[in-house]
């Protein structure tokens, strides 16, 4: 495990993420955490605005109590501001909100009325400062994001497939499609780092077909490559069944069991990652306390295939899956954009 001290490098790249993102001496700066957030990207955070002599204030909200149930990890649906009307009100009279809890805000349900009152949310992902210097975004980030969001949005039908079986077809008329690059310097946006994602919200009933993911395959829910064979049937939105004969298809199983609950079993987004700095052994390299998988997401070419929450077909759920698959073929509207796992 990496030591938890300081590095000059780690300021500079939160400073340089931060001057990405634009933030200037005379905006009201927040930095959010919770009493379980990553301390040493709390003080990280501190100390690149004062490097940068940009006036801030720290609120911190308790860690809520974990509810009973399955336990709950990488959802981007942080639960610490349950509760917090204040809270929520001071973030969105901010000019920037620096995200430090521990799942995020990217689906929580406070971020729309802090991103309504012009704010603008930078979430750092929780993972050590070590990955997160190392995927610093760079600026062509931002152009490759823009070009993935607009064929998206002009596509009307995804498809997935590969040698070992996956067939899957997404419609994507009304689906919602957002290109993450790593940093936001708009009012009213959010952002995450690392970035180099680019994910579309489905609307209701337009997910259909057979995921088969293979050894080396990713669960970033349980922090572990797959070690055996595991086929999700999805129609109409709904994983209908889990097979396989190993250890992985044992475990989706009785997670998403664990929710008792329909939604649990909904496609969330679809998307693929295309940020040549994220590395796909990296889940390898850290220790699960250290990791948050946000760099698996973004490694290119990957299929990145999510289950949980999906606010815009009107579905809320705790659980949430995110499952980069490796060595497909990714087209919209017959037009290849992932061949074999290789951008095109």
């Amino acid at each position: 495990m990496l030591s938890d001290r300081i590095e000059s490098a780690w300021i500079d790249a939160f400073a340089r993420v931060f001057e990405m993102c634009a933030i200037r001496t005379s905006e009201q700066v927040v930095i959010l955490s919770e009493t379980q957030s990553r301390a040493l990207n709390v003080h990280l955070a501190e100390l690149a605005l004062g490097q940068m002599r940009v006036p801030f204030f720290h609120l911190q909200v308790p860690t809520p109590p974990h509810p009973a149930g399955p336990i709950i990890r990488s959802t981007g649906a942080s639960l610490a501001l349950e509760g917090q009307a204040l809270a929520v009100k001071a973030l969105a009279q901010a000019d920037v909100v620096i995200d430090l809890t521990l799942e995020g805000l990217m689906h929580s349900s406070q971020t729309g009325e802090i991103l309504r009152g012009g704010a603008r949310i930078m979430t750092v992902s929780n993972e050590h400062p070590e990955a997160l210097a190392r995927t610093v975004p760079t600026p062509d980030l931002k152009e490759r994001a823009k070009e993935a969001v607009a064929r998206c949005r002009a596509a009307e039908m995804m498809t997935v497939r590969s040698d070992a079986g996956t067939d899957l077809r997404v419609s994507m008329d009304g689906a919602a499609t957002v290109g993450v690059w790593g940093w936001t310097d708009r009012p009213g946006t959010l952002a995450h780092w690392p970035g180099g994602i680019v994910v579309s919200f489905p609307r209701a009933g337009a997910v259909n077909g057979r995921l088969h993911y293979r050894p080396g395959d990713i669960n970033l829910t349980f922090k572990r490559y797959f070690d055996s064979a595991v086929d999700l049937v999805i129609e109409e939105d709904y994983v209908t069944a889990i097979t396989g004969q190993g250890t992985d298809a044992e475990l989706m199983r009785d997670y998403l069991a664990g929710f008792g609950e329909r939604e649990a079993y909904a496609v969330s987004h679809v998307g693929w990652g295309f940020n040549p700095g994220a590395r796909y052994e990296a889940l390898t390299m850290y220790d699960r306390r250290d990791t948050n998988g946000t760099e698996l997401r973004a490694v290119p070419g990957n299929f990145l295939f999510s289950t949980g929450a999906n606010e815009f077909a009107g579905r809320f759920t705790r659980g949430h899956f995110d499952l980069p698959m490796m060595g497909c073929d990714i087209a919209l509207d017959g037009s290849a954009v992932v061949l074999g796992g290789v951008l095109q």
